[in-house]
This record gives C-alpha cells, sequence and structure tokens, in this order.
C-alpha cells in the first residue's frame, strides 16, 4: 500500500482535534469550516477577525510544513476546471442542505455525540463510496 502515513495522519487528526478543542474552549465556536466561512458574508460586528484568523490559518499552516520540511506539496487535479467547478458548488449546495461540512459533523459534532452529525457522516461516506464505485 503506498501513500500510507500513520505517524504523519495521527499528528494531523491531533493538530485538527486541539485546534477544533481549542476554538470551543476559548471562543465558544464549533470549527466547521462553512459555518466559519458563512459567518463572513454578510460578516457581523466582532465576528470577522477571528474567522478570518482561522481560514487564513488553513493555508498558512500547509505552507509552514512545507517549509518546514524543505519540499512543496503540489495537489494533482485529474479533472476538468469545468467538473471542478460543479463539483465545488455541490458540495457548497450539500453544505447548505446538511447544515453544516464534513469538518463540522466529523470533528466536531461526532465529538459532541450529536446525532445529527452522525446520520450526516454516515450519509457523506455512503455518498463518497458510491461517487467512487461509479466514477471509477
Amino acid at each position: 500500500m503506498t501513500g500510507f502515513t500513520p505517524y504523519s495522519a495521527l499528528l494531523g487528526g491531533a493538530l485538527i482535534g486541539a485546534a477544533a478543542s481549542l476554538l470551543l474552549l476559548l471562543n465558544g465556536r464549533i470549527a466547521g469550516i462553512s459555518g466559519i466561512l458563512g459567518g463572513l458574508i454578510p460578516p457581523a460586528a466582532g465576528e470577522t477577525a477571528w474567522r478570518l484568523a482561522f481560514l487564513l490559518g488553513l493555508p498558512l499552516g500547509m505552507l509552514a510544513l512545507d517549509l518546514g520540511r524543505g519540499a512543496t506539496a503540489v495537489p494533482e487535479i485529474d479533472t476538468s476546471m469545468a467538473a471542478t467547478v460543479v463539483g465545488g458548488l455541490l458540495v457548497g449546495y450539500g453544505t447548505s442542505l446538511g447544515g453544516g461540512c464534513t469538518s463540522g459533523h466529523g470533528v466536531c459534532g461526532l465529538a459532541r455525540l450529536s446525532l445529527r452529525s452522525l446520520v450526516a457522516v454516515m450519509t457523506f461516506m455512503l455518498a463518497a463510496m458510491v461517487t467512487v464505485y461509479v466514477w471509477r
């Protein structure tokens, strides 16, 4: 099996869990990316700074990792721009329909023992498996 990286995956998962926990403990907010981004449109007074800091930390964290290890991670996208845009719009619609994104439901909702999040995550996983089966 190629790409099996248990240590980096464990560290990444621990960092995601720590970030989500700190945001909840220090700010009382759920670390769902769609909710954080959606809260910027329109921006509410006093909400913009922490939301932007969290969102900017996502790519900046990857950049810091790249600089630390001396290599740049370049994602390979093997589909057309049109399919990528349509896929992004469908994800956005699904996020709105499902009341949150995979990070919100999967990391934060399950940790809070939310039944709604459990159903959402099971739906995400089933849809992902069916999609891969159909496309591949």
